[in-house]
């Protein structure tokens, strides 16, 4: 639990710094070829048939879709499967790359979750509300979008819109944050109690294994959440009736 995160500093403009992760970057990294890996490999050899990976992939992509045409028609939803099926995969394999295991080198964190980051997870949702933005300017203009969003059904509400804007970009991210966050501490706090205890090891399998099998579903329902708000959200955004 005692543990430091591995940083590098990068000098821009005299005096300003930026300050990155080491372990978030290299954890995205990894998450980032997973996915490719799995969808390479489901993929690469495609029979009118699907079995096995195939198969999987066909689900997800039937999933996404699923989730899209409840929230709007196909035809104005459409666009937007190949960037659900994305989120789905990405957070579904960040949130489940720190569940069974940490590792901890010379007092720094290495390996974790990347969704643990509040860093990743707001960043997230907020290129998910740009995103919801670009294509509700796209498909209203300018002034149509504004008014339709900010000045309905009252004028004076715009300020309440404004902040509702911000606060549902918050919480789209810091609600992932803070799920993937607490699954991993309470890992470390059953290794930490079992390794005290006259029990040992031995005294930690079973509560062990029964939380990874829980952190594991939440992990897969943060992930369908987040990619099923986004669809709410840009369903606000370029559908004619809201």
């Amino acid at each position: 639990m005692d543990h430091k995160n591995p940083e590098f500093h990068l000098s821009l403009f005299g005096d300003y710094v930026l300050t990155f992760n080491k372990s978030t970057v290299l954890m995205l990294i990894v998450t980032a070829v997973v996915v490719f890996l799995i969808a390479f490999i489901s993929t690469r050899s495609l029979k009118l048939k699907p079995t096995g990976m195939q198969n999987f992939m066909e689900w997800i992509m039937d999933f996404v879709k699923g989730i899209i045409k409840s929230n709007m028609d196909w035809k104005t939803g459409g666009q937007f499967h190949v960037l659900g099926i994305t989120l789905l995969m990405f957070i579904a394999v960040a949130n489940l790359l720190g569940l069974p295991f940490a590792i901890t080198y010379d007092h720094y964190l290495w390996w974790k979750s990347p969704t643990a980051d509040p860093t990743v997870t707001l960043t997230l949702a907020v290129m998910v509300t740009l995103l919801a933005h670009y294509y509700g300017i796209k498909a209203h203009g300018t002034g149509g979008y504004a008014k339709n969003t900010y000045l309905k059904p009252m004028w004076w509400m715009f300020p309440l819109k404004v902040i509702e804007e911000f606060a549902n970009t918050l919480t789209l991210g810091l609600r992932l944050y803070g799920n993937i966050f607490a699954g991993e501490i309470l890992i470390g706090l059953i290794a930490t109690v079992a390794g005290a205890s006259i029990w040992g090891w031995f005294g930690m399998v079973i509560p062990a294994i029964a939380w990874q099998g829980f952190s594991i579903f939440i992990g897969f329902i943060q992930a369908f959440i987040f990619t099923m708000l986004t669809m709410v959200y840009l369903a606000h955004k370029v559908s004619h009736d809201h």
